[in-house]
C-alpha cells in the first residue's frame, strides 16, 4: 500500500509491520501479559457515542487548544516512547521536528534513543520532558538539571511504573539491550533490508540519556530497573514539585483520589494514562477512568489523557468526558514505521482530518466548544 492510500492509523500500522523486524515492531506495538488492557484502551474509546447537532455553520473549523499557557494548533501531542529509534531509525528526531512544524507538543522520554538536549533543539519550544524517577537520586537530579538547562518548561513525572511490566512478546523475542544477534534476529534483519540498512547507517539504537549507566545491562528488564524505583511516594512527588520550577504533570493517574492528591500538592495537571497498556494488563481503560477523575477535580488542574487514541474522534471523546488535551504515541510512531518522515506526516494528516470532519459532523465549529452535552445519553426504555 502506498502512503497516500493509507486511510487510517491501522493502515499505517499494517504497513509498518511489513517493514520492521518482529522484535523491533513488538517493542512498540506490544502490551503487558495477555494485552487485555492494550485492546480495551482502543475498544473503550469506540464505545463512547457523541450526538451530532445540525443546522450549524461549520464552514470554518478551529482546532486550536491552549494548555499550560501555550497555544497549539491541535489538541493533541506526541506521547513519550522509549527506545523508539529501535522501531525505525531516527524516529525520535523525525517526530520532534514534525511536532514543531505542526505546532503541537512533543514529549521527550527520558528513555529515548536520542538525548533530551537534541530533542529539545528539534522540538524548538514545543518540547516537554518525561521523567522516570530512578532509585538513584543522583540520576534523577542529573536528568532534571539537564532538562532545565535544555529549557524544557514542562515535566511529566511518570508514576505508573513501580514495577516493570511483564511483556510476553519481549520475552518470546528475547529482547536485549543492547541488541544481540540471535538466529531469529538475523532472520528478521535479512527479511527487512530497508530497516537493517537504515539502522546500520544511523547506528545501533540505545537509551541515550543513560548510556554510561546501562553498559552492563543485558535485557530490557535490566534497563527498567535502572529507570524506575518501587519506592516512589507522595513525599517524593512533593519534593519534585518543590524542585521543578516549571509546569509539572503527573503521568499515570487512574484513580480520582490520586488525582485530587496531585492537585493538593500543587501539580499543574495530570495525565490519565495506563502506559498504553504496556505495564498492567488488568487495569481500567483510560477513557473509562476519566469521567470520575474530571468530576472530582472540578477544573482545579489540567487533565490530559493518553493510551488508546487512534482516531481524531477519540480526542473529541476525551474532551467531552473531561480532558482538555490528549497524547498519542503509537499512532504517530506507526506513521514513522510505515514511511519515515513522510509516513509520520501522513499519520498527522489522518488524525487532523478525522478530527476536523468529526467536529463538522457534530456541529461544533471549535474544539474548545465541545462539552458534556455532546455525549449521547443512554435512556431506559
Amino acid at each position: 500500500m502506498r502512503l497516500d492510500r493509507a486511510a487510517s492509523i491501522e493502515d499505517l500500522r499494517r504497513m509498518a509491520r511489513r517493514r520492521i523486524p518482529r522484535f523491533a515492531f513488538d517493542l512498540v506495538d506490544g502490551g503487558a501479559e495477555s494485552e487485555r488492557n492494550l485492546r480495551r484502551n482502543t475498544a473503550a474509546f469506540e464505545e463512547v457515542e457523541l450526538t451530532p447537532r445540525y443546522m450549524v455553520d461549520v464552514s470554518d473549523i478551529d482546532m486550536h487548544a491552549t494548555i499550560l499557557g501555550q497555544r497549539f494548533d491541535a489538541p493533541f501531542g506526541m506521547a513519550p516512547i522509549g527506545m523508539l529509534n529501535a522501531f525505525w531509525p531516527d524516529a525520535d528526531l523525525t517526530l520532534a521536528r514534525l511536532c514543531k512544524r505542526e505546532n503541537i507538543p512533543y514529549v521527550a522520554s527520558s528513555a529515548a534513543s536520542t538525548t533530551l538536549e537534541h530533542l529539545a533543539e528539534a522540538a524548538d519550544g514545543n518540547g516537554w520532558f518525561q521523567l522516570y524517577v530512578s532509585s538513584d537520586a543522583t540520576v534523577t537530579e542529573g536528568l532534571i538539571a539537564r532538562a532545565e538547562a535544555a529549557d524544557y518548561k514542562v515535566m511529566l513525572v511518570t508514576a505508573d511504573v513501580p514495577a516493570a511490566g511483564k511483556r510476553d512478546r519481549d520475552i518470546r523475542n528475547q529482547l536485549a539491550v543492547p541488541f544481540r544477534i540471535t538466529p531469529e534476529v538475523l532472520l528478521g534483519l535479512v527479511a527487512n533490508p530497508r530497516w537493517s540498512l537504515e539502522t546500520l547507517r544511523h547506528g545501533k539504537p540505545n537509551i541515550a540519556n543513560y548510556a554510561d549507566l546501562l553498559q552492563s545491562a543485558t535485557s530490557y528488564a535490566d534497563v527498567q530497573k535502572t529507570l524506575i524505583t518501587p519506592g516512589f511516594t507522595w513525599d517524593d512527588l512533593r519534593r519534585l514539585r518543590d524542585r521543578w520550577r516549571g509546569k509539572l504533570l503527573v503521568k499515570g493517574i487512574l484513580h480520582a483520589e490520586d488525582a485530587l492528591k496531585c492537585a493538593e500538592i500543587g501539580c499543574d495537571g495530570i495525565v490519565v494514562s495506563n502506559h498504553g497498556g504496556r505495564q498492567v494488563a488488568f487495569g481500567p481503560p483510560t477513557i473509562e477512568a476519566l469521567p470520575e477523575i474530571a468530576k472530582v477535580l472540578g477544573g482545579r488542574i489540567e487533565i490530559i489523557v493518553d493510551s488508546g487514541v487512534r482516531r481524531g474522534a477519540d480526542v473529541l471523546r476525551a474532551k467531552v468526558l473531561g480532558a482538555s488535551f490528549a497524547l498519542t504515541g503509537r499512532a504517530l510512531a506507526f506513521g514513522v514505521g510505515a514511511g519515515g518522515p513522510a509516513g509520520a506526516q501522513r499519520a498527522m494528516d489522518i488524525l487532523k482530518l478525522e478530527m476536523e470532519r468529526a467536529l463538522g459532523q457534530l456541529g461544533v465549529p471549535a474544539f474548545r466548544d465541545l462539552c458534556p452535552d455532546h455525549r449521547t445519553r443512554n435512556r431506559s426504555p
